[in-house]
């Protein structure tokens, strides 16, 4: 080992000489010109000292890998996750600086100065709780600057499981269809009783479950008909209900029936059609189009609403995109702040 690739802890960063630039940052772009030398971060030096690349000093003291990583996990929180995660990546054959949020991960065959970064990464603990607005800041963020999210999740064995995380644009192909007709309100759900409303509703826009000639609809879909002018509504004493007295029954039914509402309205608005999830254990499952009763096809999304100030935990997470994919779809968890927005969430294998 060279004496010019001793470097010194100072604060949260490690200084190396000049000679280190050409030996460490032009071979392998690890860390950033600082004057004359090389500064790197504490995960890249962990990573570099692991390798017996450089030295570390800290006072008079020689750090070895061990005594390193307990500094670096006391100087930095959750340093240790993030150096699994740096650690992997590299270990891929990836070239990797750390930025926000956490790094950023250039393509293969590409590197800093020569192209521009593909990911940026936000790592996460297993046992992190994870607001929705953290991932949302981080997502848009990599959007502004033109980059995609990767969510690196390390496990308590730390394995690690990547996702992708972005803003979906829903849109479908769905035609607009004729209503009518009178529909009753029983105990949780609607029935149509006209045989050829129930008909034109069902095979034009996939409402509803036909139970022989007539039309059972869920409480979003009677809503959502009713808020068109599609249906006209009575409870089983024939008196007639409009919207806002159909909403305050509803909610005493399900309680997120205000949220589940406003994102199934939104999703038919944009030409889906939409069905209930609860097979998947979402909400709603979406298809883009259906030509018809016996020409349904495999629906292309999962929707699950989730309020804007909602807290993800990453075991549940996984556990809905991995069962979506099992599946063939997407997952998509909904929420409204002043429109109904859309956050995809998917396996990513580097």
């Amino acid at each position: 080992m060279s004496e010019e690739l001793t470097g010194r802890l100072i604060g949260d960063k490690i200084s190396l000489g000049q000679e280190a630039l050409s030996d460490l940052y032009e071979q392998g772009y690890f860390g950033r010109p600082k004057g004359k030398g090389l500064e790197l971060s504490l995960v890249e030096a962990a990573y570099l000292l692991d390798r017996t690349r450089i030295r570390v000093l800290f006072g008079g003291d020689d750090l070895d890998f061990r005594s390193f990583f307990q500094a670096a996990s006391s100087l930095e929180k959750g340093f240790e996750f993030r150096y699994v995660v740096y650690k992997d990546l590299r270990e891929r054959g990836y070239y990797v600086q750390p930025g926000r949020p956490d790094f950023r991960v250039y393509p293969r065959g590409g590197h800093p100065g020569k192209s521009p970064a593909e990911f940026y990464v936000l790592v996460i603990s297993e046992r992190m709780p994870l607001p929705l607005q953290e991932i949302m800041q981080s997502v848009r963020l990599a959007a502004q600057m033109r980059k995609k999210l990767m969510l690196a999740i390390v496990d308590e064995e730390s394995d690690i499981t990547f996702y992708e995380a972005k803003e979906k644009v829903m849109s479908g192909l769905m035609e607009t269809v004729e209503g009518g007709g009178m529909a009753t309100l029983l105990e949780d759900r609607v029935v149509l009783w006209d045989p050829e409303a129930s008909r034109r509703l069902h095979e034009g826009g996939f409402y509803g479950k036909p139970v022989g000639e007539r039309l059972q609809l869920s409480l979003v879909e009677s809503a959502y008909l009713l808020d068109r002018g599609m249906i006209s509504l009575v409870d089983r004493a024939g008196i007639a209900i409009d919207q806002k007295d159909f909403a305050a029954r509803a909610k005493l039914i399900e309680s997120d029936f205000d949220s589940k509402f406003s994102v199934y309205k939104d999703l038919r608005d944009k030409s889906l059609v939409v069905k209930t999830g609860f097979k998947f254990g979402t909400h709603f499952r979406v298809y883009k189009q259906v030509k018809g009763p016996g020409k349904v096809p495999h629906s292309e999304y999962l929707v699950h609403t989730v309020s804007v100030d909602h807290v993800f935990l990453p075991p549940v997470l996984s556990r809905a995109v991995r069962l979506a994919h099992s599946v063939r779809k997407l997952m998509i968890f909904a929420y409204a702040s002043d429109e109904v927005r859309y956050l995809e969430i998917k396996r990513l294998k580097p």
